[in-house]
């Protein structure tokens, strides 16, 4: 089968292709120019060779005493040792932000607006009341609310796609059905066909008088649209802004993109997932075979949770200027709401702006509190320390431990990184299955037939620590043992490589993933 175009790879249409290219020769250059005079003025000066060797002695010393987990400082320790110039160069232009100071002001401010929004709707102690019920999960719950900030919610139906183009026919139908405003918050966009299906409504409702917004990350739009996009949009009533625009500098803000999806309608209706707003996630195009995705719509009590999200980046976004909005309790609507589901959702969003990595911990949790089982899939599987303990420690306590990831990578540098993790989680009991249709992107984990996630962040460095990401933690066991059941279709449908990676690969193999790895943090 031909390949056909990607969002993270190239264009078929006019887009920023070019814009990226110049970025990215634009950073290389800066990158070598900065070497080459610290080289070159050492030669003729030995203070400045001793400067910069005491300067990488001190960042060192600085990345070691940092809180982050091993596995994010000592690839840099090891660089910045056995290179100096290099080490430093490249730690000052992408290690070191100075981007992310500002924001981190920008995100506090907003969400000290926005969040306590939510606690003021909470109606009852709900942690409390499902810890009567089930104390162990009733941890993950306590910890989402009190660190990130989004509480736990009943009265809120759960409606589950295992296929991303379902997702897309239902949230069609009820964006026709809006009657205040439309937020959409994406990745990646494609101005393609399925796009041009939500083009359509959205330029319709605008014209009725809905508000309708618009919000994408740059780097995951880059491939297939160019600023032209914005102006197409503002010129069908479609407010529409970029988040974190790419291009050539110094202390860019490059690694934290906004890789979160979101559609919220009214305040009532939300929807999040796994797939972006591009024909592949949709099987319109196959470069990778079939494609696999996942998604969930919620209606009633949890639905405000996706809001604030949305108005966090939407506010924060920007770099200059005050807020934008200046009123947000009108798109928190109070309404009556009977939902038939009895169970409990959680939507939370995770943020590099802070020092806690919900998402990881969130995944560690459903491990630890699994007692029967524990499946996981992801596109990319590059893992901390305390991950790989969790998942293994879970199997040693005799957890069935399973985690699919693709058949067909989309990016085979990454997938190389993804294989040579595997030798130490199945030496300890943990199962790896390959989805062999094709590449499945979705981002799930189910335990013991009760809880579940379903978002946008995959177990890799990037979604758990440099990315803006979102799911929904799930506590009900109709939408629990229903995406179990989907898990059970992928497993059937993949290939078990467990024994195969029990038995080891060549030195050579080893050896080379292992270098890669040393660089999975910028992967």
């Amino acid at each position: 089968m031909e390949k056909q175009s990607t969002v993270e790879g190239k264009a078929k249409t006019k887009n920023g292709v070019k814009r990226m290219v110049f970025a990215l020769l634009s950073i290389v250059l800066e990158l070598f120019v900065i070497f080459t005079l610290l080289t070159r003025l050492s030669e003729h000066a030995f203070w400045i060779e001793a400067v910069v060797r005491i300067l990488a002695l001190g960042l060192v010393l600085g990345i070691y005493a940092q809180s982050r987990t091993s596995a994010m400082k000592m690839p840099w320790i090891i660089l910045i040792l056995t290179a100096p110039f290099f080490g430093v160069t490249l730690y000052l232009l992408v290690g070191v932000n100075g981007g992310t100071h500002a924001m981190r002001k920008r995100f506090d401010r907003i969400d000290k607006e926005l969040l306590p929004l939510l606690s003021k709707r909470k109606k009852e102690n709900l942690t409390e009341l499902l810890r009567d019920m089930d104390p162990a999960a009733s941890g993950i719950a306590l910890y989402l609310d009190q660190q990130s900030g989004y509480p736990l919610w009943q009265n809120t139906d759960v409606l589950y796609f295992d296929d991303a183009a379902k997702g897309l026919d239902a949230q069609l139908e009820d964006m026709r059905k809006a009657e205040k405003f439309i937020f959409m918050e994406y990745h990646a966009i494609e101005d393609g066909t399925s796009w041009h299906r939500i083009e359509e409504v959205l330029e319709k409702k605008a014209s009725e008088g809905v508000e309708v917004r618009v919000f994408y990350d740059d780097m995951g739009s880059i491939g297939f649209i160019t600023t032209d996009f914005v102006k197409k949009l503002k010129g069908k009533g479609i407010a529409c802004q970029v988040f974190n625009p790419f291009g050539p500098g110094l202390n860019l803000f490059l690694n934290n993109r906004d890789h979160r999806k979101i559609t919220v309608i009214d305040g009532k209706v939300g929807y999040t997932g796994g797939y972006n707003l591009a024909n592949e996630y949709f099987n319109l195009t196959h470069p990778y075979g079939e494609w696999k995705d996942t998604g969930i719509r919620l209606e009633g009590d949890a639905v405000p949770s996706l809001t604030i999200m949305f108005l966090e980046m939407w506010n924060a976004g920007k770099r200059t200027g005050d807020f934008q909005d200046k009123d947000f309790g009108k798109y928190l609507p109070v309404y009556k709401y009977k939902a038939v589901q009895k169970g409990f959702i959680q939507p939370y969003g995770d943020s590099p702006m802070d020092q806690e990595q919900v998402g990881e911990e969130v995944y560690i949790s459903m491990a630890e509190k699994a007692e029967k089982y524990c499946y996981f899939v992801t596109p990319y599987l590059i893992l901390t320390d305390e991950m790989t303990h969790a998942l293994v420690l879970a199997a040693k306590r005799g957890v069935d431990v399973r985690i699919i990831t693709p058949g067909i990578p989309d990016k085979k540098l990454v997938y190389n990184v993804t294989r040579s993790f595997y030798p130490a989680l199945v030496k300890n009991g943990v199962r790896i299955y390959e989805w062999t249709p094709g590449f499945c992107h979705c981002k799930m984990s189910v335990a013991d037939d009760k809880m579940a996630t379903c978002g946008t962040i995959n177990m890799d460095y990037r979604s758990l620590y440099h990315h803006f990401e979102n799911g929904c933690w799930i506590y009900e066991k109709n939408i629990a043992s229903e995406i179990r059941r989907d898990f059970e279709v992928m497993i059937s449908q993949s290939t078990e490589v467990t024994k195969q990676y029990q038995e080891g690969k060549s030195s050579f193999l080893r050896f080379s993933q292992l270098i890669l790895r040393l660089f999975a943090e910028l992967l």
